[in-house]
């Protein structure tokens, strides 16, 4: 394959995306990345087959990587689907996950900006890599995030 391939943004639909993107700016320490966006016409009726669609929202540069990383990109649409239902085991993607130097201060930050637990905080040793901290918890719409830390 000669294609050059670079990963860019994961997308993240919200009932209300201005409150999930607080969420994340503050919690994780993302940063918008301007212009929001407002999109409509026919050209986002093509590419989502959806009739009279509109998305609204903002990309939010990951924290640990420069203006030129990826983006976690969340957008709230005018026609929302009716399912919603936030399993660690559904199909498609399952969760984001962040590094941080301190998984139980993480899910305190967590549950103090409305977010909550969604399993239990593990602690084990993973064979030839190191022990791993780690805990899923859910943002404010009830997406599911894995905060995690490695020692060696």
């Amino acid at each position: 394959m000669n294609q050059q391939i670079k990963y860019v943004h994961t997308n993240l639909i919200a009932n209300d995306w201005k409150k999930l993107a607080e969420f994340y700016i503050h919690v994780f320490g993302c940063k918008p990345v301007y212009p929001e966006r407002h999109l409509s016409g026919e050209w986002i009726e093509n590419l989502t087959k959806i009739n009279d669609v509109e998305m609204n929202g903002i990309h939010l540069q990951l924290p640990g990587y420069t203006d030129n990383g990826p983006t976690l990109e969340i957008f709230e649409y005018n026609k929302k689907s009716n399912i919603q239902i936030h399993q660690i085991n559904n199909f498609g993607f399952s969760h984001i996950a962040f590094h941080v130097d301190n998984v139980e201060e993480m899910v305190a930050t967590v549950i103090e900006n409305g977010g909550q637990k969604y399993g239990e905080l593990v602690k084990t040793e993973i064979a030839g890599v190191g022990t791993l901290t780690a805990i899923y918890v859910q943002d404010i719409e009830g997406n599911i995030v894995e905060l995690q830390n490695w020692e060696k």
